[in-house]
């Protein structure tokens, strides 16, 4: 198996990547299988776009800094934003969490991680929101929803987030090239993400530091499984 750098996996390197025809950068090897499946998706009168791809780590630590900071709001399982400034210690990074990734440990650092939305579902002006009643019945998404989740495996994506583990919230839009993320996953540890966050400035630091192990199993790998 080839050496992926740190940098790599920690989303301090590009050299993996590549531009897309919306602007969004993903990895090289993932632009084929994305285009094959918005294809076939269209055929099906789904057209798929992009909401977010590739994410550096200065991308991942400025969301992180403004939720922590509250500049930015956090929600909820339920939705509702809460006030983060109420909270502090543990609590207050599970919070933050729930829906954003710690900078360095964001899948978005791989480029095979596609937050998508079904444009012919909704006006040219509408700006997704990436909330779950998108996806849900009733919601515009929700077509989206279900044909990713009979189809994507064709294709190689999986959704690693389609349900609740006690980690990251469900998240219907995410899916995942399989083939790549999981060997970039595998080649993934605590270590090296302990020691990229030492390197580089990040809110609440020395809390995460001392989180770190806690995190990496609640939200690192813990992941739902590609289906067979």
């Amino acid at each position: 198996m080839t050496t992926i750098s740190h940098d790599i996996l920690t989303g301090l390197s590009e050299q993996h990547l590549l531009t897309g025809p919306d602007g969004f950068m993903l990895h090289k090897d993932v632009a084929a299988p994305f285009a094959a499946m918005c294809l076939a998706a269209q055929a099906d009168g789904i057209s798929i776009k992009i909401v977010s791809a590739f994410r550096s780590y200065q991308r991942q630590a400025a969301i992180w800094q403004a939720k922590l900071t509250g500049q930015r709001p956090v929600y909820n399982s339920n939705g509702e934003i809460i006030d983060i400034h109420r909270l502090s210690g543990a609590d207050k990074l599970h919070a933050v969490l729930l829906y954003s990734a710690l900078p360095g440990a964001s899948r978005h650092h791989w480029g095979t991680e596609l937050d998508l939305y079904d444009a012919a579902a909704v006006p040219p002006e509408y700006r997704p929101q990436l909330d779950p009643a998108e996806y849900s019945p009733g919601g515009p998404f929700y077509r989206l929803q279900q044909w990713l989740s009979a189809h994507a495996a064709e294709f190689g994506f999986f959704l690693p987030y389609r349900q609740f583990q006690g980690g990251v919230a469900a998240e219907p839009w995410h899916i995942s090239y399989q083939p790549l993320a999981s060997e970039y996953l595998s080649a993934f540890d605590a270590g090296m993400l302990r020691q990229c966050i030492s390197r580089h400035p990040l809110a609440e630091q020395q809390t995460v530091l001392t989180q770190l192990d806690d995190i990496f199993r609640r939200y690192v790998v813990n992941i739902c499984q590609a289906t067979p």
